[in-house]
């Protein structure tokens, strides 16, 4: 069998994404038990950050220490990459140095390069299109409060950005319905709303999205990169706030998920980001042991 990639969640077959999501549990009660698992002694990971970020640089790196590796962090000003050197050649160099490669990027089409040309795994840390590793960690977190997604109604609230996009192959994977509430020019991908229709609709009124959802989740308005037109979405999602009003209008225990950071007074307010019903903290967490699973998936199944 060749090289396993992790792209987006599509990667993953139902039963895999299952055994990944039960894993990261079963990894974080070992690691919450003081249990050293040292599966990855001898690897590395290079994480190559086009992209900011804290979550994912700090989660991948502990990630590799507690399973007994190594890793190293890679910006574009510390490397031949940031002055030209084509992505093909860094990934048939970096492969035949190092055991994995994590990349966190802009166009998705430059970790599809990168994975083409690798011979050892490249996961998917964030891009324009997807952030699959993010929505690991959610399922996880859903999971480990309400247990299976399957046949219930998850409401993304916001911008139809990466996390919204692989919220739709999560719906399709796992059978439920992802409900979509974002103004008029803010849709996800149009192939995936085409290609996964069964699972995925586009509800212009949040109230009605919300509506009996189990799970509500949403992110800032603009993403890194878009910093230019904060302004503009902030009058274009202004009706679009995840508030305590909106969640009342969710099913009975319901949970409050963003991937953060959040702008609180923005697509959420503060009483629902500090509420009991929001696991925003325990779903960063679980970042580092959905990681620690998917790493251990891709390096020694």
């Amino acid at each position: 069998m060749g090289v396993r990639h992790f792209l987006t969640l599509l990667d993953l077959s139902k039963s895999e994404l299952l055994g990944l999501l039960d894993r990261a549990s079963a990894l974080k009660q070992l690691q919450r038990n003081h249990q050293r698992h040292d599966v990855l002694a001898r690897r590395t990971l290079a994480m190559i950050f086009e992209k900011a970020s804290t979550r994912t640089r700090v989660s991948f790196e502990t990630a590799m220490t507690q399973l007994g590796g190594a890793s190293i962090f890679l910006s574009p000003a510390d490397t031949q990459l940031g002055r030209g050197e084509p992505i093909e050649d860094t990934a048939r160099v970096l492969s035949r140095m190092v055991d994995a490669i994590m990349v966190r990027t802009f166009a998705h089409s430059k970790i599809e390069t990168m994975a083409r040309h690798s011979a050892v795994p490249v996961i998917n840390a964030l891009t324009d299109d997807h952030h699959p590793c993010q929505l690991l960690a959610d399922l996880q977190t859903y999971r480990e409060h309400r247990g299976a997604l399957e046949g219930r109604t998850v409401a993304w609230v916001g911008d139809g950005n990466n996390m919204c996009n692989s919220f739709i192959h999560a719906a399709h994977l796992l059978d439920f319905e992802l409900v979509v509430a974002c103004p008029p020019g803010y849709e996800p991908l149009a192939d995936l709303l085409r290609q996964h229709a069964r699972n995925v609709r586009v509800e212009r009124d949040p109230a009605l999205a919300v509506r009996g959802a189990s799970l509500v989740a949403t992110d800032v308005w603009a993403s890194m990169g878009q910093e230019a037109e904060q302004q503009k979405r902030k009058v274009a999602f202004a009706d679009y706030q995840v508030t305590r009003r909106l969640m009342d209008q969710a099913a009975a225990g319901a949970l409050f998920l963003h991937c953060l950071p959040a702008h609180r007074g923005e697509e959420v307010s503060a009483e629902v980001i500090d509420d009991p019903q929001s696991v925003v903290w325990e779903e960063a967490e679980n970042r580092l042991h959905a990681q620690k699973a998917l790493l251990e998936f891709l390096l020694c199944s």
